[in-house]
């Protein structure tokens, strides 16, 4: 009996596809039919792959590889649960507007996966491309703006400056009065940018590795990289055994330096706690997410109606997934000066994600000192807008052995030749 491809899409979605059908079907069975969304399997002795980080960028990946490699023998690793470190820790935020072409390109190109990502991975990954407003409080700040938006125009990433009046209609809670502590001089936006939903994004790429046959191992730490006389790496040591393999990529965001001692080397990097905030639910009223430039704040308001709030991260090195009262009183602090209407308005839950912080604040993508090693790492505080590119980079150049056209600039040699991509210096703020 043979079937047309439209067949075969009925039969996917009657069998493990989620559709407006299938959703129906169920509720009249009482939800009976769900299966999974993946499989919990043993480790194999050998991978032909190993991905240690179970992520947005480790599962992503494991879903590139797979999918535009057709590797299947591979393993994420994830010492706790999946999205449970930075991917289920961060504000959400999506955007590519950044100063250097390079790294114009590089989120440019994860913004334009994500805007396919749900009906790709067939998932709702909730992204909602509000836009966002970058904020100018000064005469210098405004000067760096226009230079700002020049730059990702001719970068090709369209962004417009705004004027203090359309700034004050499309954020009416925005104190822009010339007595406001952080007077407003004007600012820019990128309409195309804005939200998603991080544990959907998480869940929505553990789901489609799964179903290509990835296999996806919580509770399972590396404890030990294993190397040959020749130096290359020949497997891992974890808490569920030893697994061989040939090819391993790290992406384990604030572990990324202890990962690389086990190896044997060390990174440029340094990890710091980066706080967010959520409030108590409100009624509908910012609709775009903001960014102050002299602050650092930024802040866009969640589908439940909270608040959600973020500023600059902790001034000391840590690897602890929480944040001191200090940081939080300066970022918190400075939103209420800002929103005055905002300032009584209560906390819900605190929380901090482990970011490693690269001194020219732009990412490591590629091989490692070590053969068989590759590395996505250093994303300090942008790593969930790059989840797509960090996934689709990754998993080219393990399947490979080139980098992708789109990484190749932020590879780790870049700190032996001086080519560094200084964005904290061009944008003027670390993420």
């Amino acid at each position: 009996m043979s079937y047309r491809i439209s067949d075969w899409k009925i039969i996917w979605v009657l069998g493990v596809g989620y559709s407006g059908f299938r959703l129906i079907r169920e509720a009249l069975r009482g939800h009976r039919g769900w299966g999974p969304a993946w499989r919990s399997p043993e480790p194999k002795a050998r991978y032909d792959a190993l991905i240690v980080g179970g992520g947005g960028h480790g599962l992503a990946t494991a879903y590139y590889l797979a999918k535009n490699h057709g590797l299947t023998n591979i393993a994420v690793l994830e010492k706790g649960w999946i999205g449970g470190g930075n991917t289920g820790r961060n504000t959400t935020v999506i955007r590519s507007n950044y100063y250097y072409p390079e790294s114009a390109a590089l989120y440019d190109f994860s913004l334009k996966l994500y805007e396919n990502l749900a009906q790709e991975l067939n998932y709702n990954v909730m992204i909602s491309q509000r836009g966002m407003i970058t904020l100018a409080h000064s005469r210098h700040d405004l000067e760096g703006a226009h230079r700002w938006v020049g730059a990702m125009n001719a970068n090709g990433v369209e962004t417009r400056m705004l004027s203090v009046a359309e700034i004050k209609r499309r954020i009416p809670a925005l104190d822009v009065s010339p007595t406001a502590r952080y007077p407003v001089w004007g600012g820019f936006m990128q309409k195309r940018a804005g939200t998603g939903r991080h544990d959907a994004i998480a869940w929505g790429y553990a789901r489609a590795a799964d179903r290509l046959g990835v296999d996806i191992i919580q509770n399972c730490e590396v404890t030990g990289i294993d190397r040959g006389p020749d130096g290359a790496v020949t497997g891992v040591q974890t808490t569920r055994g030893a697994i061989a393999t040939s090819k391993i990529g790290l992406a384990v965001s604030g572990r990324s330096t202890a990962l690389a001692e086990m190896a044997g080397f060390r990174l440029p990097i340094t990890t710091y706690a980066l706080q967010a905030f959520v409030t108590e639910p409100l009624k509908p009223c910012l609709d775009v997410v903001v960014l102050s430039l002299s602050t650092g704040t930024y802040l866009s308001q969640s589908d439940k109606g909270g608040l959600v709030i973020g500023g600059g991260f902790d001034l000391y090195p840590s690897y602890a997934q929480r944040g001191n009262l200090p940081a939080a009183r300066r970022v918190l602090a400075a939103v209420a000066d800002q929103y005055p209407g905002f300032g009584r308005v209560r906390l819900l839950r605190q929380w901090a994600g482990a970011v490693d912080v690269v001194h020219d604040s732009s990412p490591i993508l590629g091989t490692s000192p070590v053969e068989g090693l590759y590395l996505n790492c250093g994303w300090g505080t942008g790593g969930f807008k790059a989840i797509p590119v960090g996934g689709t980079t990754l998993a080219h150049h393990m399947a490979t052995g080139r980098p992708h056209a789109v990484a190749a600039p932020f590879s780790l040699e870049r700190f032996s030749t001086g080519a560094l991509i200084d964005e904290a210096a061009a944008s003027g703020i670390p993420h």
